[in-house]
């Protein structure tokens, strides 16, 4: 796999929060993340994978980034459904 896309998810004062991006590792983005080296919107949050996706290249994974940074049900229905799973 040359491209991941990954959704990420946190609680943040009451509300779910999800952040889109893409990589070639999504583990070490995750903790790249994590570590308060990540984009700045995701810095000071303890963030969960909450869905990653494999492409074959670089550009199919950019296309689908920005495709998921719009589809806001999409990311709703996964931050509901884990982060809620993961509270209890």
């Amino acid at each position: 796999m040359e491209g991941f896309v990954y959704v990420l998810g946190c609680a943040h004062k009451g509300r779910y929060l999800t952040y889109v991006g893409w990589t070639t590792d999504v583990v070490r983005r995750l903790a790249q993340h994590n570590a308060g080296k990540g984009a700045r919107t995701t810095r000071g949050r303890a963030w969960v994978l909450l869905h990653s996706e494999g492409f074959a290249t670089r550009a199919e994974a950019m296309r689908r980034e920005w495709y998921l940074k719009r589809d806001r049900k999409f990311r709703k229905a996964l931050a509901d459904k884990t982060l809620s799973d993961q509270a209890r």
